[in-house]
């Protein structure tokens, strides 16, 4: 293959999606690790009960705008996508500031609050949550634009310095809590100022901002964020669940838990790369009426996934205690940790088709719809979560769990679904195998006519 060929492939949207994705979740197991050898379990639990609650409070934001302005930012001309962007702003703006409006009023509850870890939540949320603004508009119309070399970017620039200030601090002293808390902050306002001077936030757009356009996006992102919140809140709420069910032993259980769910980005850095190159391409195709179109990007992309993703799991499987030691240590192994892990990988593979299921719906415009399936699996997933734990007194009761949390979702959303669209369940299975014998004909075509 010749060089222009090879910065050809490079420059592909999937692989650049891909390797953003992937790059991100390795430098944030990479600096999981780092912080699990270098603090006390104490504060290594609060920094992942922090994550949990911020990334459920930030949902709203991002339930609310992000997947409407894929919808009709993408495709759109200039003048059209001109005027989303600036009402997006305009929201973004009005629900950052509602919500750190709310947060300053719950600082005045702190001394009545006998809680450690939400007591942190509500002194470092707001600022923090004011410094990702920027760049959380700037990946969202990176992504619809589909300029995935500009997201990669981001992504390494997020968390790289991150991990960066991290490494200085523990050069000079050791770590604790509010450090991390801080850094954290620094680095969020870093890669803000970043995509503010790259020009990516594109914040002048914000004149152009029009009351229709204000309008349409709320109507649809009501459905969207509630969707959003409760599939956020269906992860975070096993933390929740062990923190409050296993009293004393919370902290610890959530590092245990978290562990493996770190792991699991072994799953979610291919799923969320093929989910976000095939939503603007099935928007576009549901835009243009082509319901067949939406079917067979959906079946294409999730099935392959599938099919693509079983030897990874079987490896998972067989490799999970040494996955965790990696991670975390010696003192991890053969812990609840490692068995967790091996719950979650023996059904991980057909995630992409909950996933699939759910965005679709999204995209044909039943975001209701996505938001009651959501619902449906929050409640599955609660409820068996404390069944589990009684049954097993551990959290391999909670890893459990997610399997019928999982089913529920895929039978609820294939239901509704199929109203809507001409498609089985067996269908994402033959275009995958499909598409991957198209993959492989062509290499080995290509290899042939190099020879």
């Amino acid at each position: 293959m010749n060089l222009q060929g090879i910065i050809s492939k490079l420059k592909n949207k999937h692989f650049l999606s891909l390797v953003g994705n992937g790059s991100m979740s390795v430098l944030a197991m990479v600096t999981v690790g780092i912080l699990l050898r270098n603090m006390t379990s104490g504060d290594i639990g609060y920094w992942f009960f922090f994550q949990t609650v911020f990334s459920l409070i930030d949902t709203f934001r991002v339930g609310f705008l992000q997947t409407a302005m894929i919808k009709f930012y993408s495709g759109a001309e200039r003048e059209k996508a001109d005027a989303v962007l600036g009402s997006v702003w305009y929201l973004s703006l009005l629900i950052t500031g509602v919500l750190i409006i709310l947060n300053i009023l719950a600082a005045f509850a702190i001394p009545f609050i006998d809680n450690f870890g939400m007591e942190t939540v509500i002194k470092w949320f707001g600022i923090t949550f004011l410094f990702t603004l920027p760049s959380s508009v700037a990946a969202w119309t990176l992504q619809s634009d589909q300029r995935f070399d500009s997201l990669l970017l981001i992504r390494v620039v997020s968390q790289g310095a991150f991990i960066i200030m991290i490494l200085v601090t523990i050069f000079f002293t050791s770590l604790d809590l509010d450090l991390v808390l801080l850094i954290n902050a620094i680095s969020s306002v870093t890669v803000s100022l970043f995509c503010v001077y790259q020009g990516w936030t594109r914040m002048r757009t914000f004149s152009k901002r029009t009351k229709e356009w204000i309008l349409e996006l709320f109507h649809f992102g009501k459905y969207s964020v509630g969707t959003n919140i409760s599939t956020n809140l269906l992860r975070s709420s096993d933390t929740f669940v062990i923190m409050f069910v296993l009293g004393t032993a919370g902290p610890a259980a959530i590092t245990m838990y978290t562990m493996p769910m770190r792991l699991m980005e072994v799953i979610e850095i291919p799923l969320r790369s093929f989910l976000s190159t095939a939503m603007p391409s099935m928007s576009a195709a549901f835009n243009r009426g082509n319901k067949e179109e939406v079917v067979g990007i959906m079946q294409k992309y999730a099935g392959t996934l599938i099919l693509a993703l079983f030897p990874v799991s079987v490896a998972a499987i067989i490799l999970a205690d040494v996955a965790i030691v990696i991670l975390g240590g010696n003192q991890y192994s053969g812990s609840l940790a490692v068995s967790t892990y091996r719950i979650f990988m023996s059904f991980a593979m057909f995630y992409p088709l909950d996933r699939f299921l759910g965005i679709t719906l999204d995209i044909i415009h039943q975001p209701r719809i996505n938001f009651y399936k959501v619902l449906v699996m929050l409640g599955i997933n609660v409820l068996f979560d404390f069944i589990g734990i009684h049954l097993f007194g551990n959290i391999n009761g909670v890893a459990l769990a997610t399997l019928f949390t999982f089913l529920s979702g895929v039978f609820f959303g294939y239901y509704w679904l199929k109203k809507y669209l001409d498609f089985t369940l067996i269908g994402f299975f033959t275009a995958g195998f499909t598409e991957i014998k198209a993959m492989i004909q062509e290499y080995l075509l290509k290899n042939k006519t190099a020879k």
